[in-house]
This record gives C-alpha cells, structure tokens and sequence, in this order.
C-alpha cells in the first residue's frame, strides 16, 4: 500500500512532460560546446546569458593547463574522502590561498558549494544554538539549518527592523548566528552587512555570509562581501564556491583555526563525501590566481552590469533591487516566464528561468548573469533580442 501511495504521488507529476508538450521545458539542455559566452545546444548557437562564470575563465588557458597538469600527476580523482585518503597536496594549497585571500586565518574545502553551507550549518550551533536567517537565503543554508537541530528564526528580506526585533527575542541564547548571503542568488541585491554586524555585535552573535556569487565580483580583486564594505575582522565566517567565479566546482569555509578545526572533524558532509577531484582544485587555484594578476576583468564585469542594467530599465524592464551581475526581469508569471525563455532560445539568447517554488509565482523571472567577457556587441544582440520578445509577449515594455 505505501509503494503503491508513493508511485501514485510520482505518476501524479506531470508538470515537465506538460510543460514538454508545449514546448516550454527548459531545463537539462545538452551542451554540445562551451565557448565562454557562447554555447551549442541542439546544433544552434546561442549567447550564453545564463552562466554564473562572472570572471569568464572556464575557458582560460592557464586555467585549463593548471587541470591537465594536474591529471597527469595526481589521476582523475582521489577515490576518497578528505578526512581519510582524499586529500591532496592542491586541496592545501587551495585552502591555504583561499583563507588569505579573503583574510581569514584558515579555510576548508568541500565537495560543493551545497555541501559547504550544509554541512557548516548543520554542525556549529547545536541543540542549544539559534540561526537567524535571511527569508531567502539560498536552500543550502535552508537544509543546513534543518539539520542542525538548532532554534531556526527568519527575518524579512535585508530588514534591520525585523532582524533587530528577532535578535532582542532571543537575547538570552548563549550561541546564536546570522547566515546571510552575501549577494543574492536570484535577486541580485547585496546584504545590509554593516548594519547586520553592528547589531550582531550588540545582541551578541556570529557572522556568516555566503559568498557565493560575491566572490569576483564585489570586494578589492574580488575578495567578496566583507572586504567590499571594509568588516572583514567582523564577519566570522566567509563561505564560497568554485563554480561562479573559479571556474571550477566546490565550495570552501574561511574563518578561524578553532571553527576550521571543529568543521573538520565534526561535518558529515565534508568527512562522508568524496574530495573534489586534484584537477578541480588545481583550476580553482589557476582561476584565483587570474582573479588577483587581472582586475580589468572585475572592472570589465562592472562596465558590462552597469550598461545592461541602464538598457534594460531604459526599455520599461522591472529589474526590481539588483544592483549587481545578477540582473532578474521580473515577469511574475510562471507560464509567461517560460514562454519568454524559449522564446529568448529561438532568438539565440540562453537565459534561466525562476519560477515557483524557488521564488513566489508573482516573483517569477527571467535571471541574466553578465560576464567580464561579454562583448558590447553581445549585450546588444541580447537586448534587441529581449526587447523584440516582450513586445511580442506584451511583457513589462513601455511601448
């Protein structure tokens, strides 16, 4: 009866092959070829406006060697995890350049980005601990904080006010923490950190920020959020990922030799999951090192933001609050929200849906990622390309 009741709730989800059937499904494309900012998909080439690679080095030759080389020498994985066999000399290395370039003493490398914010906050507060969490937070963090088996509390979206009234809610706590993204992953707005120390510093708790998309991107050669607005020494804990600007995949915890430590030996998703393979470390190195020896690309990135988000607001788009690479146009219609997708893939535009339940269906939109290696030709083609399908879907232009 149960594994009938189970098939019956499988066979019951037919929101793909419906959406397959007006051919509006747009996810798991085959990518034939990737050639930075551009990509093949069904034979046809489209300008890729969907990656999170903001530095555009997936394709860079160093970047690239530093992978083969590392093949070579060490093989195509470690067969293990880091806390037995699968730790290399690349995984030290790695966490040794990582912890100093966002200021913190040590670093700890996991096998995704995912499973850096699960397994960190799952493991530090305990029992007894608070999490005050931003409402949209990236799941990871959501997941990690179910697991944690701590007092999970919310506050309204980048709200001091609400933040303030939850934090004097649970003054007598002993161990509390705020996790916030850094940069958000799907509105593109940045985090209200120096507000959010200053009242961590008054009630009392830690700090963690998710630098996921803020690593490049904001920050002194792309340090991330804290160093963007001078509180490095305020922030416990810096979390980021390979797979945005390092063209690699994997994720990292920078903070101090103690919380390291305690992350080592007490994070089951670090000590239970294969290590990323040597190569994959070698290309995060590879990528950082660009990062630091070529900040035009940071400056590029910015010049590209700025120009794409001036001409989409010119032309009567609801970009709402981003104020960085990540550039949503507001749709607030799921079935509208895919047909412009697929019709931006006709035009030869690759862009990301995000629909219900990742967001609210009157919060569904269409996500741009700029690159550093975006063209201004290709911003162009991109923007007549936006413009022609919302005026032929009557979306959100003035006209």
């Amino acid at each position: 009866m149960i594994q009938k009741s189970l098939f019956d709730k499988m066979e019951a989800f037919t929101t793909p092959d419906e959406l397959k059937s007006a051919g509006l499904y747009p996810y798991f494309r085959s990518i034939e070829e990737n050639n930075d900012t551009e990509v093949v998909i069904e034979g046809k080439k489209l300008l890729m406006f969907g990656s999170n690679s903001y530095m555009g080095l997936t394709n860079h030759p160093k970047v690239i060697k530093a992978a083969k080389d590392a093949i070579d020498k060490y093989g195509s994985s470690c067969s293990g995890s880091r806390f037995l066999n699968g730790t290399s000399r690349l995984h030290i290395e790695l966490e040794e350049k990582l912890a100093s370039h966002v200021g913190k003493e040590a670093a700890l490398v996991f096998t995704t980005g995912f499973q850096t914010n699960l397994g960190t906050v799952s493991a530090l507060t305990g029992r007894n601990g608070v999490l005050i969490l931003d409402e949209l937070d990236h799941a990871s963090i959501i997941e990690g904080s179910r697991l944690s088996f701590s007092r999970v509390l919310k506050f309204a979206h980048n709200n001091m006010h609400d933040l303030e009234d939850t934090l004097k809610s649970v003054q007598g706590e002993k161990i509390k923490m705020i996790v916030i993204d850094g940069i958000f992953s799907m509105e593109g707005d940045i985090c209200n950190l120096p507000e959010i120390t200053r009242l961590a510093k008054k009630y009392e708790a830690l700090v963690m920020v998710d630098d996921a998309h803020a690593l490049g991107v904001i920050g002194e050669l792309g340090k991330g959020t804290a160093d963007h607005f001078g509180l490095t020494d305020e922030v416990d804990i810096i979390m980021g990922t390979f797979s945005k600007s390092l063209a690699s995949v994997g994720g990292f915890i920078a903070s101090t030799k103690e919380i390291v430590n305690y992350l080592k030996h007490h994070s089951r998703p670090m000590i239970f999951s294969a290590s990323i393979p040597p190569s994959a470390a070698a290309a995060a190195i590879a990528a950082l090192e660009v990062m630091q020896q070529e900040p035009e690309r940071q400056t590029r990135l910015w010049e590209n933001t700025a120009y794409m988000a001036k001409a989409l607001q010119e032309l009567g788009f609801d970009i709402n609050t981003s104020e960085t690479p990540i550039i949503p146009i507001y749709i607030r219609d799921n079935f509208l929200t895919f047909q412009f997708t697929q019709e931006l893939f006709k035009e030869g535009v690759f862009v990301n849906p995000v629909v219900s339940p990742a967001v609210r269906s009157d919060s569904s939109l269409v996500r741009l990622s700029i690159m550093a290696t975006h063209t201004k030709a290709q911003l162009d083609f991109a923007l007549e390309a936006i413009e022609k399908v919302a005026s032929r879907l009557h979306v959100f232009t003035k006209s």
